[in-house]
């Protein structure tokens, strides 16, 4: 069974963006590609079971086990060695793509303190969106109780989009909660 942010995208978001995006084909539809969660932690350099339990945190946020990131080079100002492990990441593709980012967008956006929606001038020109979180409780999975600490983390929504304006109307019909200034 398809995931319902997926069929949507299918059965609205792609005709309604031809019209507004002025498209001749459906391939030149702007589409999420992947999404990308990331936990940096510096505190890893001292504490190795933290590494463990940001682990244990992504996993239960997308179902999917993330992989250890790695210092790639050595920076003597952080006391950084390279090939330390500093942070954790996962790479959400297809289905699980689909379900995470409709549970982002409708279950942990809306938890979050003094919410008044995301901005919408966080796009890299490229088309892709980063929201940073400050604690990993927004999503119900997560519960209180069972953290050792409340964590920040990033999540980067990739889409095929040419330009920020064609992303931000992609992801605006999906349903993200962009703030309006004014």
């Amino acid at each position: 069974m398809a995931p319902r942010l997926k069929e949507r995208y299918q059965k609205e978001i792609v005709p309604a963006l031809m019209k507004t995006l002025d498209f001749d084909n459906v391939m030149q539809v702007p589409r999420v590609q992947k999404i990308v969660l990331n936990i940096g932690m510096g505190e890893a350099m001292d504490n190795a079971k933290a590494l463990d339990a940001a682990v244990e945190d992504l996993t239960k946020m997308t179902g999917q086990k993330p992989v250890i990131t790695r210092a790639r080079k050595d920076i003597a100002n952080f006391k950084l060695r390279a090939g330390r492990a500093i942070g954790t990441k996962v790479t959400l593709r297809g289905e699980r793509m689909w379900s995470f980012l409709d549970r982002l967008i409708n279950v942990a956006l809306p938890r979050m303190r003094d919410f008044r929606g995301v901005s919408p001038n966080t796009f890299d020109g490229r088309g892709n969106y980063t929201i940073g979180f400050r604690e990993q409780l927004v999503f119900p999975e997560i519960q209180y109780d069972k953290i050792d600490k409340i964590r920040g983390f990033e999540v980067t929504i990739v889409t095929s989009a040419q330009t920020d304006d064609a992303a931000r109307e992609l992801l605006r019909l999906l349903g993200m909660p962009f703030r309006t200034e004014g």
